[in-house]
C-alpha cells in the first residue's frame, strides 16, 4: 500500500482586533492625565499666584475632579480604545487648566482684567450659582420646547412626504431652500406676532430644529432598502406600521445626525437671541455683565454654556447608541 502524503494544515492563530488587548493595572493608572495634573500643581505653586489668584483652591478642586473622572473611566474601561479616550480627554482638560493658570497668575502673560485666573472664575461660578442656575433653567426650557416641537413635526413630515418618490424630491428642493435661511432672521416677526420674547425664541428654536431633522429624515427614508419594504408589503403590513416599525428604525442614524446639528444650532441661536433682546437666560447673563466689562463673569457664563451643551450632547449620544444598538 502506497503511503499517502498529506500536507499539514497551517495552525490558526487568533489575532486580536485593534484596541481589544488586555489592559494591565499599569495601563489603567499611568495616564497622560497624571503628567498634566503634576503640571497643574506646579503652576499653582508659582510665586505670583498668591496675589493674583487667591481662589486657587477652586482650580485645584476642578483639576483634581477632572483627573479623577478620567481615572475612574480608565479603571472601568473594557477596551483600550475607551481607556485611551478617557485618559486623553482628561489630560487635555487638565492641561488647559494648567496653561491657563501659567498664562495668568503664574507668568502674567495675559491682561489680568480680560483674562482673570481660573480659580477666580470658578469661585465666581460658585458665588453666582443661583443666578446662573436660573438662567440655565430658562434657556433649557426654551430649547426643550422648540427642539421637541421641531423634532416631532420633522419626523411626521419626513416619514409621510419621504415615502413617496415624487413628494420626496419636491420636499427636498423646498427644504434645501428654506434651511438656507438663518432662523434668527425670523426674530423680528416673532416679536411682532407673538406675545412674549420666550414665545419668539421657541419659534426660532423650532425652525432651527425642523430643517436639519427633516433633511435627515428625508435622506434616511430614501435610503431604506427596497427589499425590506417589499417584504413588508408581502406580509400585508399596513402603511402606518411600516412607517413606524420598518422605515423609522432604518432612518434613525441620519435622523440623529440632524438632531446633533439642530441641538448645537439651537443653543447658538438662543444665546444670540438672549444677548439681543432677552431679560433672562445664560446669554443674557453674559451680555449683561459684558456691558460693565466684567470679564470674570463673562468667562464664567462661557464655561457654563460649554458644560451644559457638552452634557446634553453626551445624553443625546447615549440615546442614539441605545436606539441604534441593532447596528452594532
Amino acid at each position: 500500500m502506497s503511503a499517502q502524503t498529506t500536507e499539514a494544515a497551517p495552525a490558526k492563530t487568533k489575532t486580536k482586533a485593534p484596541g481589544t488587548a488586555r489592559l494591565t493595572p499599569r495601563d489603567r493608572l499611568l495616564t497622560p492625565g497624571l503628567a498634566t495634573l503634576l503640571l497643574l500643581l506646579a503652576s499653582c505653586a508659582c510665586p505670583n499666584q498668591a496675589s493674583k489668584d487667591p481662589q486657587v483652591g477652586y482650580l485645584l478642586v476642578v483639576g483634581i475632579a477632572a483627573y479623577a473622572i478620567g481615572l475612574v473611566g480608565c479603571l472601568a474601561a473594557r477596551k483600550r480604545q475607551t481607556r485611551n479616550t478617557f485618559a486623553d480627554v482628561s489630560a487635555i482638560f487638565v492641561g488647559i487648566l494648567a496653561a491657563w493658570q501659567l498664562a495668568t497668575a503664574g507668568a502674567n502673560l495675559l491682561p489680568e482684567k480680560m483674562f482673570p485666573a481660573p480659580g477666580i472664575v470658578f469661585a465666581q461660578i460658585v458665588t453666582d450659582a443661583a443666578k446662573i442656575g436660573q438662567g440655565v433653567a430658562s434657556s433649557l426650557g426654551i430649547v426643550a420646547q422648540g427642539f421637541l416641537l421641531g423634532t416631532v413635526c420633522a419626523l411626521a413630515l419626513g416619514l409621510l412626504l419621504g415615502s413617496g418618490a415624487r413628494s420626496s424630491r419636491a420636499t427636498e428642493k423646498v427644504v434645501s431652500f428654506l434651511s438656507a435661511i438663518p432662523p434668527i432672521v425670523y426674530i423680528p416677526y416673532g416679536i411682532a406676532l407673538l406675545p412674549t420674547f420666550r414665545a419668539s425664541s421657541v419659534l426660532v428654536i423650532f425652525l432651527a430644529t425642523l430643517w436639519p431633522v427633516l433633511t435627515g429624515t428625508l435622506a434616511g427614508v430614501s435610503n431604506v432598502d427596497g427589499r425590506i419594504l417589499d417584504s413588508a408589503r408581502v406580509l400585508n403590513v399596513g402603511r402606518p406600521k411600516t412607517l413606524t416599525r420598518v422605515v423609522l428604525p432604518s432612518t434613525l442614524p441620519l435622523i440623529f445626525n440632524g438632531l446633533n446639528i439642530a441641538l448645537c444650532l439651537s443653543f447658538i441661536l438662543l444665546t444670540s437671541a438672549e444677548m439681543i433682546g432677552g431679560n433672562t437666560g445664560v446669554g443674557y447673563y453674559v451680555k449683561y455683565y459684558s456691558d460693565f466689562g466684567d470679564y470674570m463673569r463673562i468667562l464664567a457664563g462661557i464655561i457654563v454654556i460649554g458644560v451644559v451643551i457638552t452634557a446634553i450632547s453626551a445624553l443625546l449620544a447615549k440615546l442614539q447608541k441605545h436606539l441604534t444598538r441593532w447596528k452594532q
